[in-house]
């Protein structure tokens, strides 16, 4: 029997973590055991293999060619163990346990969270675990099971449903329009020497933040910040007009609507998950009660209600 068949699936893992972790301290930390015990280990895998694993510097462990190849296997091994544990739960025969969902906090603050209650209400033997992130998590690795994202580009690499179109147009606070009833009564032009409110540069890439900068003068844009969530307080404190989503702005008694519905601004609201999962009963039966629910709110997550054409005043 050769030494290398002495070698555990866990020996494999440790090197991995002392790599991220650039050291014997960190990986120990990681896994809960003494610095002692790692170095012991770590020797006796070198020892066994009858090769260095790791270069010693003073500022870390580097990988030799040996301990990068076992690094390499390591992250097989781990993808491997994450798809089998995905097509598991993807063969779940009941909708039952934990439930792993990713939105923004805009949607779940003025959309989800009574949806989710209701379903957990209809669902009692399920559990939400909610992960607030504007970026998209990897629902490949299992970051989440089902992500509920406002866009127009969903990854190719997952599946879903787009159940509704989300709508924006310009608002201001009322008290500073207290002769405007709607878009009808003011024209978009006259509102581009106001103070405006925008997203910050890292959505710089959203139609809606491209409007604003191509119209609004730089030293009109008084307040950036980098969530919607953010952009709707800061109107309704009367920093500035913006733009925001009709299913946001509408509700709030303090705002008004400056502008028609901006068809270019819109984003679809779609419903995610992997394709492994997609057959799972927890998650067929997620997705198939919030599609209904928001279906329930369609109109107003859509703008509907107002009068007046698209906004056309401004290309």
């Amino acid at each position: 029997m050769s030494k290398q068949q002495h070698l555990e699936w866990d020996d494999f893992r440790l090197v991995k973590i002392i790599a991220e972790a650039n050291g014997l301290a960190g990986a120990a930390e990681r896994l809960g055991v003494n610095h002692s015990t790692v170095f012991r280990r770590l020797g006796q895998m070198e020892e066994t293999l009858g090769v260095k694993l790791f270069e010693r510097h003073r500022t870390g462990y580097v990988l030799t060619t040996a301990g990068e190849e076992m690094t390499s296997l390591a992250e097989q091994m781990e993808e491997n163990v994450t798809a089998f544990t995905r097509k598991l739960a993807g063969q779940a025969v009941a909708p039952a346990g934990e439930l792993r969902v990713t939105t923004n906090d805009t949607l779940l603050v003025h959309l989800l969270t009574p949806i989710f209650a209701r379903f957990i209400k209809a669902c009692p033997e399920m559990r939400l675990d909610v992960v607030l992130a504007n970026q998209a998590l990897n629902l490949s690795k299992r970051d989440a099971d089902v992500a509920i994202r406002a866009t127009d580009d969903p990854p190719e690499t997952l599946v879903g449903r787009r159940v509704a179109t989300i709508a924006w147009a310009i608002y201001g606070r009322k008290a500073d329009f207290p002769d405007v009833r709607g878009p009808e009564d003011v024209t978009l032009a006259d509102l581009f020497d106001r103070h405006w409110v925008a997203l910050g540069d890292n959505l710089a890439t959203l139609k809606v933040a491209r409007f604003v900068r191509e119209h609004v003068a730089p030293e009109n844009i008084v307040y950036k910040v980098n969530t919607v969530l953010g952009l709707s307080e800061a109107v309704e404190a009367g920093t500035g007009i913006g733009p925001l989503p009709c299913f946001i702005a509408d509700a709030s008694p303090n705002l008004v609507r400056l502008s028609d519905i901006n068809a270019d601004f819109a984003a679809g609201l779609w419903l995610l998950t992997h394709p492994d999962l997609r057959q799972s009963a927890r998650v067929r039966a997620f997705m198939d009660f919030m599609a209904a629910e928001i279906a329930k709110q369609k109109k107003r997550i859509e703008g509907a209600g107002t009068k007046g054409a698209l906004l056309s005043e401004v290309g």
